[in-house]
């Protein structure tokens, strides 16, 4: 059974574009950052839909790249007292509310997701209230205060096995805020799952009948899609997943050649993995003013090594603070996804 709640967030305050380094400003700002890092004890968690050069720096200084729920426990488990967090706003909540006691940064506080913006906890909670029969499932991109609301918080690396997990109790769900990736959980599972209609604009934006013009431009290449994408698009796949399933598919995969719907921040780790393999991007809305995104998320481009400096040189306007009440129930939702996860790693070595 699928239902819907009204859109919410259809028209999204765009930041501006950022300004461009030069190879020299980088390779400054880089050297002052890794100075900078030794001070202060803090460590570089990257997302893989950053720019290359801050992907490399979080690697060359001993930091990490990677999906919303490894870069959570990442954080967590790491020992530096200052995590600087680029990705946008809900990573670096996510990060405050599993570590309260460390100082959490990023580089840019107004760096925001859509997913996030297109569900707000009052709307959010009133629509929960409704329906209080059901558990409430939200994904990783949502605000502390949603994941708060929550029973439990996923990522797309592990949103399948969690709502299997609860369908095979019997549980009824209430899913939000991606109605793509919703949907194909949905499908995959046959879960009994009512939906919050929220969208990334990225994936959002990705055409099955350009995808399929591309295809035969390029009919050796393998299709990469993130389930935030329409359904049209999951159906072109060779494999679908979450960006770390993306990048091992792609070593896997035979093929030399990838049509990838997803961020395109995602190809510098892509192409690090797998140097003598081809990554495309899946076509979008196309250029200009009817490309919301162009398959990179704006709120992504907001991370950059200026930014990233200037939040170690000065921490005002940069660090987060979640309210304690907001972030012990969001600890409660995000603690039984990791709790689950480890379990499953746990099944996983138990098998091999």
């Amino acid at each position: 059974m699928s239902n819907f709640s009204p859109i919410v967030g259809s028209d999204y305050p765009f930041p501006a574009k950022p300004t461009v380094l030069s190879e020299q400003e980088k390779l400054d700002y880089k050297t002052k950052i890794k100075q900078l890092l030794i001070d202060k004890d803090a460590v570089l968690v990257a997302h893989y839909y950053t720019a290359p050069e801050i992907q490399a720096l979080a690697e060359e200084t001993g930091g990490y790249v990677a999906d919303s729920l490894e870069m959570a426990r990442f954080g967590r488990d790491h020992s530096a007292k200052t995590l600087i967090i680029a990705g946008v706003r809900f990573m670096g909540e996510t990060a405050k509310i599993l570590t309260p006691h460390k100082t959490v940064l990023m580089s840019d506080l107004e760096a925001t997701c859509s997913l996030d913006v297109g569900c707000p906890i009052e709307s959010f909670s009133e629509f929960c209230d409704q329906h209080p029969e059901r558990t409430v499932v939200v994904y990783a991109n949502t605000s502390a205060a949603v994941k708060a609301r929550a029973d439990w918080v996923v990522t797309s690396s592990i949103a399948l096995d969690i709502v299997e997990h609860l369908d095979s109790e019997g549980k009824k769900i209430i899913w939000g805020p991606d109605r793509h990736l919703g949907g194909y959980i949905q499908s995959k599972t046959q879960a009994d799952m009512l939906m919050w209609q929220g969208d990334c604009i990225v994936h959002d934006e990705f055409k099955a009948s350009a995808l399929r013009d591309m295809k035969a431009v390029y009919p050796d290449a393998a299709v990469l899609v993130h389930p935030e994408s329409p359904e049209s698009v999951v159906k072109l796949a060779d494999a679908v997943g979450s960006t770390s399933q993306l990048i091992k598919a792609a070593q896997e995969l035979p093929n030399k050649q990838f049509i990838v719907a997803t961020d395109t921040g995602i190809f510098y780790k892509m192409q690090q993995v797998c140097p003598d393999k081809e990554f495309l991007a899946a076509p979008t809305a196309g250029d200009g003013a009817t490309c919301r995104s162009c398959a990179h998320c704006p709120w992504m481009a907001m991370n950059s090594l200026k930014a990233i400096y200037n939040a170690l040189t000065d921490a005002t306007g940069h660090e987060i603070h979640v309210p304690e009440t907001v972030a012990q129930g969001a600890l409660v939702s995000l603690n039984r996804m990791l709790d689950f996860a480890a379990e499953q790693q746990l099944k996983v070595k138990g098998n091999a």
